[in-house]
C-alpha cells in the first residue's frame, strides 16, 4: 500500500512538451510607381523645378478661384490684389514684352507703354488700359494685347498705311486712306504721295480718294489736290495743270469722267494748258500759258 500511496502523491505535469517556435519572414511588397511618377521621370527636367512650377500654377488656380468667390461676395479689392501679388512672386511677373506687326512706328513707344504698370504681377496688368493707350497714337489703327504665362506680354499691332500728305496752316503731315494724322513731315524729305492741300481737307480724303477711283487713267498723273472753300475739289496732275470741279459728289464724278474722255480724246494733259475750269457744268473752260486768255471748248468733245 505504501507503494500505492507514493504514486498517488506524484506531480503530474499537463501540457507536455513545448512545441518549437517558428519564425516566419515578412514578405517584403515592392511598391508600384504610379503612372504619373512614371511620365515625371521621363521629363528631362529637374523634380524640383517641376514641383515648384506645380505649386505656383496650384497658387495661381487657388488665388483666381478665391478672388471670384471674393469679388461676388463683395469682399473689398485689396484681397484680390494680394491673391495676384502672391502670384507673381511665384513667377507670375512680366519680364518681357514681345510686339508684333511694326514696321514705321518706333518699338520703344509700345515698350513704355506695355510696362507702364502699377505692378509686374501678371494678373494685375491692365490689358485694356494698354491697349486705349496705343490707340491714341495715330500710327496704330488696332493693337491687341494678351498674357503669355509665365512671364511675357505680347501686343500684336496693326498699323496705318500712308495715303497722302496733307498741308494745312504751312505745316505738313502724313495722313492715311481716312485722314488720319500719323506724323508731322519735313518738307525737304517728302515722301512721294499726292500732297492734299486745304483746311480740313484730310477729313475729305476718302471722299477724294473714292472719286479718284472712278477715273483710273488719269489716277497715275494726280500730283494732289486742294479742298476749296471746304466745298469742291482742284486737281492738280503731274504735268503742272489744274482741273477746277463743281461742287457736289455726284455732279464732281460727271465733270472728272468728262475729262478723262476728252484728254483721252485730244490729250489735253501736258500741252502747255494752265487750267481747266469745269465748275459750270454746261462749260469747259480752258486757260492757255501763250497768253491766248480764254478758250471755250464744245461740251461735246
Amino acid at each position: 500500500m505504501s507503494s500505492n500511496k507514493a504514486k498517488s502523491t506524484a506531480t503530474i505535469k499537463r501540457g507536455g512538451a513545448k512545441r518549437p517556435t517558428v519564425k516566419t519572414r515578412a514578405r517584403k511588397t515592392s511598391a508600384k510607381p504610379s503612372v504619373l511618377s512614371r511620365m515625371i521621370a521621363r521629363i528631362p527636367v529637374k523634380p524640383a523645378t517641376i514641383e515648384r512650377a506645380m505649386t505656383a500654377a496650384t497658387v495661381v488656380m487657388v488665388g483666381g478661384a478665391v478672388l471670384g468667390v471674393a469679388m461676388l461676395a463683395g469682399v473689398p479689392t485689396y484681397i484680390g490684389t494680394e491673391f495676384a501679388q502672391i502670384a507673381g512672386r511665384a513667377g507670375f511677373q512680366v519680364k518681357r514684352v514681345e510686339v508684333k506687326g511694326l514696321d514705321r512706328m518706333e518699338s520703344l513707344t509700345v515698350y513704355a507703354v506695355a510696362l507702364d504698370q502699377h505692378s509686374m504681377a501678371m494678373p494685375l496688368v491692365d490689358l485694356d488700359k494698354v491697349r486705349n493707350q496705343l490707340l491714341q497714337y495715330g500710327w496704330i489703327a488696332d493693337a491687341r494685347v494678351s498674357r503669355r504665362l509665365p512671364d511675357t506680354l505680347v501686343v500684336d499691332v496693326v498699323e496705318r498705311t500712308p495715303a497722302a500728305v496733307w498741308q494745312n496752316n504751312q505745316k505738313l503731315s502724313l495722313i492715311d486712306g481716312e485722314g488720319v494724322v500719323l506724323e508731322r513731315v519735313d518738307a525737304a524729305a517728302m515722301p512721294d504721295l499726292p500732297l492734299i492741300i486745304g483746311q480740313n481737307a484730310n477729313k475729305q480724303v476718302a471722299d477724294l480718294t473714292q472719286l479718284i477711283d472712278t477715273v483710273p487713267a488719269l489716277k497715275p498723273t494726280l500730283a494732289g489736290a486742294t479742298w476749296v472753300g471746304n466745298r469742291r475739289w482742284d486737281l492738280r496732275f503731274q504735268s503742272g495743270e489744274t482741273l477746277a470741279l463743281p461742287e457736289g459728289e455726284d455732279i464732281a464724278a460727271i465733270a472728272l469722267s468728262k475729262f478723262a474722255r476728252i484728254d483721252g480724246m485730244e490729250r489735253l494733259l501736258g500741252r502747255g494748258f494752265v487750267r481747266f475750269d469745269m465748275r459750270d457744268p454746261s462749260k469747259f473752260v480752258v486757260r492757255v500759258s501763250r497768253g491766248q486768255g480764254r478758250v471755250d471748248v464744245p461740251k461735246t468733245l
